[in-house]
């Protein structure tokens, strides 16, 4: 961590992981992500290459030490491979990774990697083919299978494998995807559903917690405990005996993981948010575009910082209502 990180919230957790947005736009149309009123921004309301490289470079001054790349889907961005090549000449920056739905992989895993990339997570819910059109409205189940043994021969490592549990959609892949890690070094991490942009009674027929999921998998052999790493994030890892991978699960509903939160998020049309699960942000576009100096962007991110809260508020059973969609946050 830097020495001198600027990046320390009301509740004393410092901040050092950046999480950008590039792009609202997606080539897939994930049921629980997508609804039939998602419009893409006009191409001059998101921040351009240049100013998110500015930004970031502000926030690796700042303090920030990790980032990652989302979307939308990042690898629709045009220019994401140069962007990350100049990212990852950053002083101070240590780490650089990115968020993927996986399908333009495979003719891009190669140049990402040569761009300094660290780091790859796949969003894949199903290893079946018909679920996947189920769940994404394409038939592309094959492609991302592809890009994942791309990136892999590309020397990323470890791969993630990031899987959203919903009832009735997909809990008959907890095991398929959990058998992965028993032949593949890959580390399959499952998500529980967050009522993101959705009525949160409605939502909650979908819901599956962690504890299940783990309480499923404990059926197939015994779970080893793995100690927690610095920078693991809020998974908890386990592995299967004499497994090559490992097994994570993300508890973000039934067990916060705030405490310990230690991210900002860049949104593609240029606010800083301080939590994936409040709809509170700041704009920092708007002061790019009217020619801001550096001090005063860095004010900004410790005006986002300053509006971090203890912990999220949204529930299945509460009045707390996250109008955000998941498409303008990157997940």
């Amino acid at each position: 961590m830097n020495s001198h990180n600027h990046l320390v919230d009301a509740f004393q957790r410092t901040v050092n992981y950046l999480r950008v947005s590039v792009t609202d736009r997606c080539n897939l149309r994930c049921r629980y992500c997508m609804t039939s009123h998602t419009r893409w921004l006009p191409k001059g309301a998101i921040l351009t290459l240049e100013e998110i490289e500015r930004l970031v470079g502000i926030g690796v001054g700042l303090g920030i030490t990790k980032v990652r790349l989302t979307g939308g889907e990042p690898l629709c961005r045009k220019g994401i491979v140069d962007l990350i090549a100049r990212l990852s000449k950053l002083n101070g920056l240590q780490d650089l990774t990115l968020t993927t739905n996986g399908t333009l992989l495979a003719q891009k895993a190669a140049a990402l990697k040569e761009a300094g990339l660290r780091r790859i997570n796949i969003s894949l819910d199903t290893m079946d083919a018909a679920g996947f059109f189920n769940i994404t409205g394409l038939n592309l189940l094959d492609t991302v299978w592809q890009g994942i043994v791309q990136a892999a021969a590309a020397g990323f490592n470890p791969i993630k494998i990031n899987c959203v549990v919903m009832r009735g959609s997909n809990e008959d892949q907890i095991v398929p995807l959990a058998e992965l890690t028993r032949s593949q070094p890959f580390h399959v991490r499952f998500i529980e559903y967050m009522p993101i942009a959705v009525d949160p009674h409605s939502a909650k027929s979908r819901f599956v917690p962690m504890a299940d999921v783990q309480q499923r998998l404990e059926k197939l052999g015994a779970l080893i405990p793995l100690p927690s790493k610095n920078g693991d994030g809020p998974a908890r890892r386990f592995r299967f005996q004499d497994a090559p991978g490992e097994l994570g699960f993300i508890s973000s509903m039934s067990e916060h993981f705030c405490s310990r939160c230690n991210r900002i998020r860049l949104t593609a049309d240029g606010h800083l948010r301080p939590c994936l699960l409040a709809d509170e942000q700041v704009d920092v576009m708007g002061a790019l575009r009217a020619g801001a100096g550096d001090e005063e962007i860095a004010a900004i991110f410790a005006k986002a910082l300053a509006m971090k809260q203890g912990e999220h508020r949204l529930s299945f059973g509460g009045n707390c209502q996250l109008r955000t969609k998941m498409t303008d946050i990157g997940g």
